[in-house]
């Protein structure tokens, strides 16, 4: 015997049936991107909530960019620009990655280490809904990073903001790209360390060396070919050269290695870099320590 009750049925059993929302009209568990937009919001609020997270993440471009801008102030023969024109708009770059592929490649290693990824595991939440958190976070500390970047570089360093919707465009798409794929090497970067405690060893320390040898720290011109060869098979570099594209005057692409912004290469590698990046984070994440099981 079978009685129904509501949108669904109860059999003989008192078991009820999938077309049953539960007791006073629930309806279906909210989603993955509904789950995912909450937990941005949450993610947001608790980086904010670490004050000395965020001024290292926002202070470290800005205060490389002031000292290197000031000690390297003088013009860049046959461009036009200045070389601190050239760092600001490298330092933009390594604003992106930094709260991109540094931020995540550490936050989840310490996460995983203190079993916060174990826990949530075992909820019902869609793993999904945990990587669209980390998106939103990082979309929003690009954004606001980028922007304080720029208003510092314009003010004070003679950067010189796109006029055109072209090069707001192009600028647009770097952003994107260079974001998604940094953030997509800091996820599968941080199964790395074997612990917490040695995160921001393990990540800090390529990310720094790349900062050397991709037009970050010094001008293209000036590093050898074989160490820009290395660079570029990593975003950073490419970054770089696009956004020197954006804000600096076409004279100065005689300074970049093949004399050129050559952006269908920029978008290409970067664009490699995000199905690169997921490729790496379903091969290599961990929800558990190694010395968990």
């Amino acid at each position: 015997m079978s009685t129904e009750t509501g949108t669904g049925k109860t059999t003989g059993t008192g078991t009820r049936t999938r077309g049953d929302t539960g007791t006073g009209g629930a309806g279906a568990l909210p989603g993955a991107w509904s789950l995912g937009v909450s937990r941005g919001a949450l993610e947001i609020r608790q980086f904010v909530r670490q004050r000395d997270a965020v001024i290292f993440t926002f202070a470290f471009p800005i205060v490389f960019l002031a000292l290197f801008a000031s000690i390297f102030s003088e013009g860049m023969e046959g461009t036009g620009v200045t070389a601190s024109q050239m760092y600001a708009a490298g330092m933009v770059a390594a604003g992106i990655m930094s709260t991109s592929f540094q931020s995540l490649g550490i936050s989840i290693a310490v996460e995983r280490d203190e079993k916060v990824l174990r826990r949530l595991r075992g909820t019902p939440m869609p793993p999904a809904a945990y990587f669209l958190g980390k998106v939103w976070m990082v979309l929003a500390t690009g954004l606001a990073e980028t922007a304080i970047l720029l208003l510092v570089g314009s003010t004070l360093f003679d950067l010189d903001l796109p006029t055109s919707a072209s090069k707001w465009l192009t600028f647009a798409w770097i952003f994107v790209l260079g974001l998604a794929g940094c953030a997509l090497l800091g996820i599968a970067i941080s199964s790395l360390p074997k612990s917490g405690k040695s995160a921001s060893s393990v990540v800090v320390l390529p990310f720094l060396i790349l900062q050397f040898i991709s037009g970050v720290f010094i001008p293209v011109h000036q590093i050898p070919d074989w160490l820009l060869n290395i660079g570029a098979l990593f975003p950073l570099k490419w970054m770089c050269q696009g956004l020197r594209g954006v804000f600096l005057p076409e004279s100065a692409a005689v300074l970049e290695q093949a004399g050129g912004w050559e952006y269908g290469r920029v978008a290409l590698v970067l664009g490699a870099w995000v199905v690169g990046g997921l490729v790496l984070c379903l091969m290599t994440f961990k929800w558990k320590n190694r010395r968990d099981g």
